[in-house]
């Protein structure tokens, strides 16, 4: 914890030790921010080339981690947050190429405690480090442990921790999907999630709902990070896997309850972490219209009830028309805030709208057209005046959102209409800025495939 002398008053920071900040739903405490940005933008603090990945950076104290691919190495670097000058770094080998051609850099982000690293590579390798030296403390290769077939875009789901147990969604068959290991060894400690609980389970969504008959060839591993909290005084893991959403008990990995959700397509993801307010859960995914739902999670917690769903089904149409899904959020996880959603939603830069909706009923409230004029290909320096796709994060009463293309803007989270209070194009970014924004001390850290940006936010950096 650290403290500035605001402009007129203390003003307050934290970490951002995981993915999605200190409380894995894309919010901040912090106060004493830029209210707007000035003409040419924040100041930038440091800004440097790296390697590729879409893995986010974390903060904790003075150290920022961050994981990426360099040649045929995958990296875990330890930088000093105020200057970027590196301070430890662990390289292993990689030979992941992605199928679908995307980068061959990892993908999730550095979890980081008071004196551990953990990281997840592209390929399944799990590693503990000591956070102050970056010496390696344990490691496990997943693809060897476990039988998990090929991701489509690689390894991508961050794992969590819960009390002492490191919570990883592997995607092993035929019950390995989700698995609990000894944060301090590595030593597994329960397996779950796969045939047991998905065998017979209604394809809620599919062009014909009927229960699912289990292969044994399924891929159960997305690229959703699972969410760990408490509703009716029971602790629940939500893990939104590519079948759909399960809830687990921490203690023993037993499944409380399934419900499908999957595209019938078969290259497709489900990538949105779970956003739990209360006793609702929601999730969506962009594709082919799987669209959003929001459960309530019953008293007994061992079941739910559907409170809205948009679209009903993939088919569904109004006066001929395809019916708009409230959200389909491709690859980022929505901001909720006074009960509305703030999300970009939509599968390509060219269907993006940034939206706000109403969390309880689905209900559009606003939305504004992010569409860009065309597509360009990855590694495009194209700087659009839209954001296409992108991610936020609430601090200091503002959103801060960062489009694909390295657009950076400031909102008003207000149900009423969309107002914007800022924007301005981050030199060095360009598409596709995937990677999750991170704010830790007043300090925004901004990645692009290759590149990593620090902008000072504090209205003030005169240190108490």
């Amino acid at each position: 914890m650290l403290y500035w002398a605001g402009a007129t008053s203390e003003a307050f920071a934290e970490d951002w030790p995981r993915f999605l900040g200190p409380r894995a739903d894309n919010t901040s405490f912090e106060t004493g921010l830029l209210e707007k940005f000035p003409t040419n933008g924040p100041p930038v603090s440091w800004q440097k080339e790296i390697g590729t990945g879409y893995s986010a950076p974390s903060v904790r104290g003075d150290l920022l981690a961050l994981h990426h691919r360099v040649a045929g190495e995958e990296v875990v670097e330890a930088v000093a947050t105020a200057t970027g000058k590196p301070v430890w770094r662990h390289a292993y080998p990689s030979r992941f190429v992605d199928p679908y051609g995307y980068n061959n850099g990892p993908r999730c982000t550095p979890l980081l405690t008071s004196n551990l690293c953990y990281t997840f590579g592209a390929e399944g390798k799990l590693l503990c480090l000591e956070l102050k030296t970056g010496k390696l403390v344990w490691q496990r290769d997943t693809a060897r442990d476990w039988k998990i077939p090929d991701a489509f875009f690689g390894v991508g789901s961050t794992p969590i921790l819960e009390g002492d147990k490191l919570i990883v969604m592997v995607g092993g068959q035929p019950n390995s999907g989700v698995v609990a290991l000894d944060a301090n060894t590595g030593k597994t400690i329960w397996e779950s999630v796969g045939k047991s609980n998905w065998q017979g389970v209604v394809t809620i969504g599919w062009r014909a709902e009927a229960p699912y008959n289990w292969s044994g060839e399924e891929k159960l591993a997305s690229y959703s990070t699972p969410f760990a909290t408490t509703i009716h005084g029971q602790r629940h893991l939500f893990c939104l896997m590519r079948q759909g959403l399960v809830s687990l008990n921490p203690t023993n990995g037993a499944v409380n309850f399934s419900r499908w959700f999957q595209s019938f397509a078969n290259d497709s993801v489900n990538a949105m972490c779970p956003v739990v307010q209360d006793d609702l859960v929601l999730i969506s995914a962009a594709y082919y219209r799987v669209g959003g739902v929001l459960l309530r999670v019953k008293p007994d917690g061992k079941s739910f009830d559907e409170v809205w769903r948009s679209p009903r089904n993939p088919m569904e149409r109004d006066s001929g028309r395809f019916v708009s899904p409230a959200l389909e959020i491709h690859w980022s996880t929505p901001v909720v805030h006074n009960g509305f959603v703030y999300a970009f939603s939509g599968r390509n830069e060219p269907d993006a709208n940034f939206r706000c909706v109403e969390f309880k009923t689905g209900k559009v409230m606003w939305e504004r057209n992010e569409r860009w004029p065309g597509h360009p290909p990855p590694g495009s320096h194209a700087q659009p005046d839209a954001f296409g796709r992108g991610s936020a994060i609430l601090a200091d009463g503002k959103l801060i959102a960062l489009g694909e293309g390295g657009l950076l803007g400031l909102f008003k989270p207000t149900p009423e209409k969309v107002e914007e209070i800022s924007r301005w194009q981050v030199p060095g970014l360009h598409f596709p800025c995937w990677a999750a924004p991170a704010l830790s001390r007043g300090r925004l850290f901004l990645r692009s495939e290759d590149h990593l940006v620090c902008l000072d936010l504090a209205r003030t950096r005169d240190a108490k």
